[in-house]
């Protein structure tokens, strides 16, 4: 990096805000409590509604298997999407808190207005309630997501990072008993009770959430809005572009005062770097344009933002395979033997709770067990890197592909000889437990990634964008959502074309799904591939105290 300049400029912005911007009220595992109280709610909201939506589509609503697929895959993208606004109003406007209170309010709305649409509306005019119902829930999930587990992290020390990642794998640990609870508890009654008790149920649980996260308000420790991020980025930009022919040798703008919280300068992107350089117009004017001249410490803030993209991008199809969970894994099940003794049949939809069966078993197995041996091994503070944590559930969801593939062919060959190709709404006979490890699988791959995620976008974004951090993560499922559906699609239009096209109807034994599950095993090994290099050349944060990093 060019020789940082010994001028004195005063400039005083109030987007620029370190930790003295916190209001210290007590925080802490304490005030933790109060927050995970709320997510268990919307979570197991969330996952009540979500887990059997496709069933509700196929069997209440008559909608073709692919327009089911799509129309789910829809919804989750959008539920992912969404938090991109709520991260922006809260990180700019409102704050966390606020936006938390007023996103679980509409939340709560739009649940209510789903009980509404199922039991007082009729079939035939069901549809544009329901949507509507499912598009609010949305909104209020779009605030709530990407503010709550950023609150709660708010809660701890910054310099303790062994500390805020233990609290990521037990966060994310309470996420899953919420999502379980709600699998078999929400299902069940849908399944066996009716839809409008099966949506009801989590309208409840929210609303108790809620009182109980309000009851808190006087322990949390709270972030203050500091205006809109965003104009920052784009004043780096084009300052950058404004003094792209300036050598590397300038002088660089350094702020007068000190923070806390600075960040080290870096070799990358050093095109960023002319945005701090001084020119002869800066020295002329004797004051500071926004737009022209930037610090050190903004520039990198920026830096941080653009080294997180291309992993963004390389965990797409990581999320696609996850997409799948609550598509077509549910309809493979509702085909098979799901019997458990002479009277019980398990929902089809219920056996979602087996990837977080999985996650209960492996977080405390990972905080307890795999962090101290890697941290021998290593020296690292965590056991391995957020990235490496990330790298190997991607690597697991390509296993996941592999073996619903084989699972899937093994149950096509059985329906074949049992000539049952062409009766879509018989059963395989086949016991539900063959596509137990595909879920198992799932699982595990969710724990490393989306954990892994969840701190990456937290820890690598600067301080006064965590919010929008959180909805970044978040963003990654959505639009793997989103490709997901595109992908359906796209295969349906080409091998339409050959004349045998997969996906198509309500026969899953004729919709060739094991060759659809073997398509995103290679497209998510080529993702991996890149991931690998982009991980390998990632600079992560650093902080610079009186002149050491």
């Amino acid at each position: 990096m060019a020789k940082e300049s010994s001028m004195v400029f005063t400039k005083c912005d109030h987007h620029d805000v370190n930790t003295s911007s916190k209001i210290p009220i007590k925080g802490g595992w304490k005030s933790a409590i109060f927050i995970i109280f709320v997510e268990f709610g919307e979570r197991f909201a969330y996952y009540g509604v979500s887990g059997n939506l496709i069933m509700y589509l196929t069997l209440v609503m008559k909608e073709p298997l692919g327009t089911a697929a799509k129309n789910v895959n829809l919804w989750h993208g959008v539920s992912a999407i969404f938090p991109l606004v709520g991260g922006f109003v809260a990180d700019s406007y409102l704050g966390r808190f606020k936006t938390i209170v007023f996103s679980s309010l509409t939340y709560l709305l739009g649940l209510v207005l789903l009980v509404v649409s199922v039991e007082k509306i009729p079939l035939k005019h069901r549809v544009v309630p329901l949507f509507m119902a499912l598009y609010v829930i949305n909104v209020g999930e779009g605030g709530h997501r990407p503010c709550i587990q950023t609150f709660a992290a708010d809660q701890f020390d910054d310099n303790l990072p062994a500390e805020k990642s233990s609290f990521f794998n037990w966060w994310y640990l309470g996420i899953v008993i919420g999502a379980t609870t709600s699998t078999v508890v929400v299902i069940y009654v849908q399944d066996n009770i009716g839809w409008g008790w099966g949506f009801g149920i989590p309208a409840v649980v929210v609303a108790v959430a809620l009182l109980v996260f309000l009851v808190g308000k006087t322990t949390y420790r709270k972030e203050v809005p500091v205006g809109s991020p965003l104009t920052k980025v784009a004043q780096v930009m084009v300052a950058a572009v404004r003094k792209r022919r300036l050598s590397q040798d300038n002088q660089m703008y350094v702020e007068a005062t000190e923070t806390t919280r600075s960040l080290a300068p870096t070799n990358q992107f050093r095109f960023l770097d002319k945005a701090a350089m001084v020119d002869e117009i800066d020295r002329s004017t004797g004051k500071t344009n926004d737009w022209r001249l930037c610090t050190v410490n903004e520039v990198e803030q920026v830096k941080l933002l653009v080294r997180l993209v291309p992993i963004w991008l390389s965990c797409l199809m990581f999320a696609v395979v996850i997409a799948q969970l609550g598509t077509f894994y549910t309809k493979q099940a509702s085909t098979l033997i799901r019997t458990i003794g002479p009277h019980f049949q398990i929902p089809p939809a219920s056996l979602q709770v087996i990837p977080g069966l999985t996650i209960l078993i492996a977080v405390p197995f990972y905080e307890r067990l795999f962090i101290p041996t890697a941290r021998r091994l290593t020296a690292h503070p965590t056991g391995i890197t957020i990235l490496q944590r990330i790298g190997f559930g991607i690597f697991f969801s390509i296993l996941t592909m592999i073996v619903s593939a084989l699972v899937e062919s093994r149950r096509l060959t059985i329906a074949l000889h049992n000539n049952l190709m062409d009766d879509p709404k018989s059963i395989v006979p086949m016991s539900v437990w063959w596509i137990v490890p595909q879920y198992v699988l799932m699982g595990i791959s969710d724990v490393l990634t989306i954990v892994g995620l969840q701190e990456l976008f937290y820890d690598q974004v600067p301080d006064e964008m965590r919010s929008m951090g959180a909805a970044a993560y978040l963003s990654v499922q959505g639009v793997g959502s989103f490709l997901s559906s595109a992908a359906i699609s796209v295969i349906q239009k080409i091998t339409a074309r050959q004349g045998d096209e997969w996906l198509k109807g309500d026969n899953l034994n004729r919709a060739h799904l094991d060759y659809f599950y073997w398509v995103l095993a290679c497209l998510t090994a080529a993702s991996l591939v890149v991931y690998v290099v982009l991980a390998r050349g990632f600079v992560y944060k650093k902080l610079q105290r009186n002149n050491d990093v």
